[in-house]
């Protein structure tokens, strides 16, 4: 191991131990007496990114991350609305089925990444993946474009992956 190696491993395992005591304080709070509960969650859950994710696999953009974080609710909620909306509403009747998108994306780490962050927005599922190019998508409404929505919700992600 170079090196470089060592201290990309180094920044790693500091990173994420840095966003697993982060969430852990935004959850539970910051008590002393569950300081060692916390070490004991941090270190496992350190562990186990590495393990399912090793360092250098995604380069991660802070900035990408900012702009799909600010964008992400505003879409969430505007996707809720409609969905709502089609579901109470009688005069619209609603069309689920399943699109097939395309992916631009070979199967691994950061397509997957990119399919857990789809299947957050209202309306959309994402539900096959097994092929090569081709995503299979559950959807309220087959009539409506998630294939287009789908391929820019894409390519902002994986924006956000290799802006960095």
């Amino acid at each position: 191991m170079a090196a470089s190696d060592g201290g990309n491993r180094v920044l790693a395992v500091s990173v994420r131990a840095a966003v697993f005591l982060a969430v852990w304080a935004i959850l539970a709070g910051m008590n002393t007496a569950d300081l060692p509960a916390a070490a004991g969650v941090v270190v496992a859950a350190v562990w186990a990114s590495l393990r399912l994710m090793p360092p250098g696999t995604l380069h991660v953009s802070p900035a990408g991350i900012v702009r799909l974080a600010v964008r992400f609710p505003l879409a969430a909620l505007v996707a809720g609305i409609d969905v709502a909306r089609r579901a109470l509403a009688p005069r619209l009747s609603l069309r689920p089925g399943c699109v097939t998108c395309l992916s631009h994306q070979p199967p691994g780490p950061a397509r997957e990444a990119f399919l857990m962050f789809a299947s957050l927005s209202p309306g959309t599922l994402p539900c096959d993946a097994s092929n090569d190019q081709k995503l299979l998508v559950h959807c309220v409404d087959v009539n409506q474009p998630i294939a287009a929505q789908m391929a820019r919700d894409e390519a902002r992600f994986m924006r956000a992956l290799r802006d960095g």
